[in-house]
């Protein structure tokens, strides 16, 4: 058992072993470490059954990521991560009210996160009143009536906040945010703010649909997958099945990533016995090493190419396609080819750090291709550029008709198993008006209009003071953000702070004035009412919705389901007119309201039965119908953006390692890159290293430079020559969250920067 970890600089997390990169994911290593990650938490009696029914049919949908699954099922349905995610919900640990007797808040926030996720489940509710050092228990009747009398004593429903994570169902979800706008905000910011707000708001553009417009069987028909700005083998390891069953089906796979992964190196599939005795796929027909914020450029550079083909006489672009369903493609000709060729050249290789002549095998394997989906996911999100980096892939899908046919379009890659689900039932501070429309009608009573706080918006609010509660339904929000001091002091000024949560997490010893920590069910538990089991629905992120239903026995009977704590709040602030709130009790009710709210729910009860599931209609995919404020798929100009890097400095990506989940750390090794018991590493390319004095092995302070001459700093970070892309490094969140600038967001869609972070070295302060 490794002992605790401290959050700041701790000789035994801070100094790891580390080898050399491993050149293959999966094989027996992760069904190994997948056995004994269950073991440990939830023991065998607890852990196999959860395990036998995670991501099954008639079982629960693994809250590890929101990758989707084929009709046909394996019986072993999950991968590592998911593993570990399940296996610390099923945990058999339990926190009593002796834990937090014995552990005063204050000493708590000196606590890792990783030590604070593995102390067990939360069980019953506790409550920090105003100026005490511990929580303490409190029923559920006086935790609920608390929140209502002060929601109810706001000057104004705008100084309340209400977070969501994405693993909170779609019931939970609607009541959620029917909820807040009952009592009159659409304050509802959401963690797609700092994920794929960037992907959503260029997909809507362009395409009059925020969603990806591939499905899993698109896959197995494409010619070519371009996977850029992606992780699948940490990120998403059952996303490297489907790829390995399109390259068996003659697919070709380009992937685009400052960091060579080695899941899409080499995929050993544990659910086949040649997986497990070593013998793997080779995912990747061609690795593109760009450096960080380059995508734009690649994307640019790959039009341009076949623009010019095709005015060569090549006849490469679906004229045809463009005619009829697209609109601004002239503007976006002009534009793309009014730079000089030498000049256009000389930058694309500067900003992507990619030879001409690799650009150009990409564009012919393109135009070689009939069928080409492009995936994506916060490698491609979280620059200054992401909105207009999306649309400029947009415009390559759309030069030669791969939107709207089978085996092409957008794949942009979610996280959170549902966090594409709550975005669909209104969880969402910018709702639009036929949105609205439809809650009134249903439910007779006039919604707010006012845009609400996204995510930064609401630190920006809390740091003003604006805020009085805060309420958040899952998640880590403090550990999740950006510029981590900030937002730390921010929730600081709020005044009740409410966590509905599984488990702790740096987010509950962090509090306002006063702080209420709100026990509910997992994914993976069983949610009986009056003796019957009750069951909910999740979409995935290919627009597949369908049902989830949990298996194992609650750790305790204090234990609430997130609609069940909604709709006793809703309850208490609001009585039963003119929202039903008891009646949420009976899921199908809720379900009864979304189908007539939501588009594409009709006959949602009847649906949702169904064993697979249901798709929801996709106008893009389905018809090449695209609800744009043109009636067409838009192609744009995008301009020209890379970050400039000054000599001396860096450009630093966060990320995951392989034992981690978004802020949930499961452990402190990153087998794949060859870290191991430490997470306080930043990887540096050797030569770059070389040029910095930077020695392997030494321990550096990281240092965020921004234009507006504020520095933020991150102490004690160990070196790790690593094969990254020159002048780029990288390193964990949310260690390096401290150096992500609240105002540093993406243009459009206000995401947080974290992927392109300029910093310097300085001596290691030691503290």
């Amino acid at each position: 058992m490794r002992r605790d970890r401290p959050t700041g600089p701790d000789p035994a997390q801070d100094a790891p072993r580390v080898g050399p990169p491993k050149t293959a994911a999966a094989g027996l290593p992760a069904v190994l470490n997948s056995v004994k990650e269950v073991a440990e938490h939830a023991g065998v009696r607890r852990g196999l059954p959860a395990m036998l029914a995670v991501n099954q049919k008639r079982g629960f949908d693994c809250p590890g990521c929101a990758w989707p699954e084929g009709d046909r099922r394996h019986r072993a349905e999950f991968c590592e991560n998911g593993a570990k995610a399940v296996a610390e919900e099923a945990t058999a640990r339990a926190l009593t009210p002796a834990f937090f007797a014995d552990h005063p808040v204050a000493e708590l926030a000196e606590r890792s996160g990783y030590w604070l996720g593995r102390q067990g489940r939360l069980t019953e509710p506790v409550y920090l009143a105003e100026g005490a050092t511990h929580y303490t228990p409190l029923g559920w009747d006086d935790a609920l009536d608390l929140i209502a009398d002060e929601l109810r004593a706001l000057d104004s429903p705008h100084r309340a906040v209400f977070y969501t994570s994405g693993r909170t169902s779609n019931e939970a979800a609607f009541a959620y945010q029917l909820l807040a706008r009952q009592l009159g905000t659409n304050n509802l910011p959401d963690c797609s703010n700092m994920c794929h707000e960037s992907s959503g708001s260029a997909l809507t553009e362009t395409l009059g649909v925020g969603k990806g417009s591939v499905s899993l069987e698109d896959l197995y028909e494409a010619d070519l997958i371009i996977v850029a700005g992606q992780n699948p083998g940490t990120n998403h390891p059952r996303m490297l099945t489907a790829l390995e069953r399109a390259k068996k089906k003659g697919a070709r796979v380009v992937t685009v990533n400052p960091l060579p992964e080695a899941g899409m190196r080499e995929f050993r599939n544990p659910q086949h016995p040649g997986g497990l005795l070593g013998r793997g796929t080779e995912l990747t027909d061609l690795f593109a090493q760009i450096r960080l914020g380059g995508d734009l450029a690649l994307f640019s550079a790959l039009n341009r190419i076949l623009l010019e083909a095709d005015r060569d006489g090549r006849a490469v672009l679906d004229r045809e396609f463009i005619g009829a369903h697209t609109h601004g493609f002239d503007a976006f000709a002009e534009a793309l080819l009014a730079e000089p060729a030498d000049a256009f050249w000389a930058r694309t290789e500067r900003d992507t750090g990619l030879d001409h002549a690799l650009i150009e095998e990409i564009a012919a394997m393109a135009i070689a291709s009939q069928r080409v989906i492009v995936c994506w996911a916060m490698g491609l999100t979280q620059h200054k550029h992401s909105v207009p980096t999306i649309r400029e892939v947009v415009n390559f899908l759309l030069l030669r008709g791969n939107v709207g046919r089978p085996g092409a379009g957008v794949c942009p890659v979610r996280g959170h198993s549902n966090v594409q689900g709550d975005r669909t039932m209104g969880i969402f501070e910018r709702p639009s008006p036929a949105f609205l429309d439809a809650l009134a009608e249903e439910f007779r009573f006039e919604p707010p209009r006012e845009h609400g706080h996204d995510t930064v918006n609401a630190i920006r609010a809390m740091a003003r003071g604006e805020i009085r509660v805060f309420f958040a339904m899952g998640g880590n929000f403090v550990a999740a953000t950006p510029d981590t001091h900030l937002t730390e002091d921010a929730m600081r000024r709020v005044g009740l702070t409410v966590h509905v949560s599984t488990k702790l997490n740096r987010s509950h010893v962090v509090t306002g004035t006063r702080a209420l920590i709100l026990p509910t069910l997992a994914r993976s538990d069983r949610d009986l009412h009056r003796g019957r089991p009750r069951w909910v629905t999740v979409e995935d992120s290919m627009s597949r919705v369908h049902a989830s239903h949990g298996v194992l026995e609650p750790l305790s009977e204090h234990m609430r389901s997130e609609v069940d704590i909604v709709r006793a709040l809703g309850s208490r602030l609001f009585g039963e007119t003119p929202v039903a709130w008891s009646a949420f009790a009976d899921h199908d009710r809720i379900r009864d309201h979304i189908a007539a709210v939501v588009p594409g729910f009709d006959d949602f009860n009847a649906k949702a039965r169904r064993r697979d599931g249901f798709t929801l209609p996709h106008g893009p995919r389905d018809e090449r119908r695209f609800p744009t404020a043109t009636g067409k798929a838009n192609f744009t100009a995008n301009g020209t953006h890379a970050p400039e890097i000054p000599e001396g400095r860096l450009l630093l990506q966060t990320l995951r390692s392989h034992d981690q989940y978004n802020t949930t750390v499961y452990g402190l090794d990153d087998r794949y890159r060859g870290i191991t018991d430490g997470r306080r590493v930043v990887l540096v390319n050797p030569d770059d290293a070389a040029d910095l004095g930077l020695t392997d092995g030494a321990h550096v302070d990281l240092v965020g430079e921004w234009p507006d001459g504020r520095e933020r700093r991150a102490p004690h970070f160990r070196v790790v020559h690593y094969p990254t892309a020159r002048g780029c490094a990288a390193s964990y969140f949310p260690e390096t969250n401290v150096l992500v600038p609240l105002d540093s967001t993406a243009e459009v869609s206000n995401t947080p920067t974290s992927k392109s972070v300029l910093i310097r070295f300085e001596p290691d302060s030691g503290t």
